[in-house]
């Protein structure tokens, strides 16, 4: 089993020997560490970075180094990978990067809408029905871009919009199967991801009813604990372990 989709404190995350030996208590046969990046150059993205340190344009050499020593101290074959903020209006900068930076493979996320990060549960709680409808609905627009764009070859937590208690339950089954469709006509390929399985939401993405329906379309998952500490990966490797045997899910092998 591999797990593509995990942090380090080169983005949001922990200390990267304690991530690579997490990985192997969970037993793990492959681990990609995919930390958050963005090369937006509007003040809200420099703000983000600097607040949060989601600066891998700026340090993914070191951390490639990093990667490089311990690949020489474990049985794990090790991911130089990264999670990219995707918007329609940056695909070029995008591009640039990473043809430049050369990662072993590219997560594509959407995380901001409205000019808001999607997790903002004050901002959109704010708004009325009609403009939270309209925020999803524009989350969706910019999902099938970036699966459209062929820049990367996982997308990320498809339907990120059901984490924030102000935007849960607005994605329609006609968004499923609209993104399901540019799905199947892409090399990008969607993720079960754990990101919010131990928390609060409790939920996989996607959700069961959006599963079905990329199920039904007949694409392929990776799996992603999206984890951030190490206790965390364990545990959210044992559920993903779980949830594939159990619903019999069809897991690709990135093609590194």
């Amino acid at each position: 089993m591999h797990d593509y989709h995990v942090h380090t404190t080169y983005s949001d995350g922990d200390l990267l020997p304690r991530m690579v030996a997490a990985a192997e208590d969970a037993g793990l046969d492959g681990v990609g560490f995919a930390d958050h990046c963005n090369v937006f150059e509007t003040e809200g993205a420099r703000a983000y970075r600097d607040a949060f340190g989601f600066n891998l344009d700026l340090t993914y050499k070191r951390r490639r180094r990093a990667i490089e020593q311990w690949r020489d101290r474990t049985d794990l074959r090790i991911y130089d990978a990264v999670e990219m903020d995707y918007l329609p209006e940056y695909k070029k900068e995008i591009r640039e990067f990473l043809t430049e930076a050369d990662f072993q493979y590219a997560i594509g996320s959407v995380h901001a809408v409205d000019g808001a990060n999607v997790h903002d549960q004050e901002h959109f709680g704010g708004l009325s029905t009609a403009e939270r409808e309209a925020a999803v609905e524009t989350y969706v627009d910019r999902v099938c871009s970036l699966i459209d764009s062929e820049l990367f070859d996982v997308v990320a937590h498809l339907d990120l919009v059901e984490r924030n208690p102000a935007l849960r339950g607005f994605l329609s089954g006609e968004q499923y199967r609209r993104i399901a469709e540019v799905l199947d006509d892409s090399r990008t390929a969607p993720e079960i991801n754990a990101g919010r399985v131990l928390d609060e939401y409790g939920e996989f993405h996607p959700s069961d009813p959006f599963m079905a329906t990329l199920l039904d379309t007949g694409v392929e998952f990776t799996v992603g604990s999206d984890a951030h500490d190490p206790a965390e990966l364990i545990e959210c490797v044992d559920c993903l372990g779980a949830t594939v045997e159990k619903r019999g899910l069809p897991i690709v092998d990135l093609d590194i």
